[in-house]
């Protein structure tokens, strides 16, 4: 899928924490840029080398306190991690570095409708969080606001979001050595009726944010969430993605998606979300010699034991080769 794509410079930088920068990023010309709302992201197209183009999604945070940013102008806060995108930003984006992004795309849209809204961060999670925190004080509006994250110094925007939040807003330090995980159970028993959540932060935050749902008799759709990234316990490595049908070879590197590396080679691919979760990309999987390290929310858990398809803009192989129907 051809995406459009807008050119912006970054305009600002400024360092949270030890591991996290925000960066401003605005249109060249000073033109406003498409609008968005709370829950919004963007990819952003990067080019480091060797090895081809990377895409990274990032939340849109739209400004700080009650103020929006400028219209020409995006703000973006990037955690540095394992992976050579947040790092090839850390390391090479400074004010006057150009680069290509999407236009706002919106798969975790917030409800200003519910009665009461209950907001969950986890560390970088905040991004997203932010957001509406911003948009429902703002509109006054009923909701509670819950931040967790291993260590004060790492949690960004802190003293921010808990200014605006006021006393609604908890912050919960869960330590690095023994940590202490918050009693999300306790956390959405105590919200009030009709309470609709609203969580992102790591993958076992997120599930264990919807267990808890679940066994409180909370609908499904009483938690909408986000994942700030495609995470697994399984480290990445390189492998070989063989595709049958076209008859070619393609080399995978850990820090590359097998879409990413697909795109690089000018082989035709559908995608459109880059994060497990639209359906558009799942190939047939035909053979591999390691297992499948699914990382995607579109499969079911059937599909994923049966093992007969995979996501390729976000899961992997724990192996050398993975064959392909395409």
């Amino acid at each position: 899928m051809v995406n459009q794509r807008l050119t912006v410079a970054v305009s600002g930088i400024r360092q949270l924490t030890p591991r996290i920068c925000e960066y401003m990023l605005t249109s060249l010309d000073g033109a406003k840029l498409p609008e968005h709302e709370a829950g919004a992201h963007i990819e952003l197209y990067l080019r480091p080398e060797p090895g081809g183009q990377i895409v990274r999604h990032y939340s849109l945070i739209g400004g700080t306190g009650r103020g929006d940013d400028a219209p020409n102008t995006y703000r973006i806060a990037v955690q540095r991690e394992r992976g050579r995108g947040s790092n090839f930003i850390h390391d090479h984006l400074d004010v006057g570095s150009r680069l290509a992004i999407s236009p706002p795309r919106q798969a975790f849209a917030l409800d200003r409708t519910d009665p009461h809204s209950l907001l969950i961060a986890g560390g970088i999670g905040i991004t997203p969080i932010y957001a509406m925190l911003r948009s429902l004080a703002r509109r006054k509006r009923s909701f509670s606001f819950f931040y967790s994250g291993r260590a004060a110094e790492e949690l960004a925007y802190r003293d921010e979001v808990l200014s605006l939040a006021g006393e609604r807003g908890q912050v919960h330090v869960s330590g690095i050595v023994e940590p202490r995980h918050p009693d999300l159970r306790a956390l959405l028993a105590a919200q009030p009726e009709g309470t609709r959540a609203y969580v992102c932060g790591p993958r076992p935050m997120v599930e264990a944010t919807r267990a808890a749902a679940a066994a409180l008799g909370w609908a499904p759709g009483r938690v909408r969430s986000e994942l700030f990234g495609a995470g697994s316990n399984v480290p990445a490595r390189d492998f070989t993605v063989e595709l049958r049908r076209s008859g070619r070879e393609v080399k995978v590197g850990a820090d590359c998606t097998i879409l990413e590396a697909l795109d690089e080679a000018g082989i035709p691919t559908l995608s459109d979300c880059r994060r497990g979760e639209c359906g558009l990309c799942p190939l047939p999987v035909l053979g591999h010699d390691g297992a499948l390290d699914h990382r995607d929310r579109y499969l079911s858990p059937a599909s994923r034991e049966a093992g007969k398809a995979l996501c390729i803009c976000v899961s992997r192989l724990n192996g050398a080769r993975l064959v392909l129907d395409a």
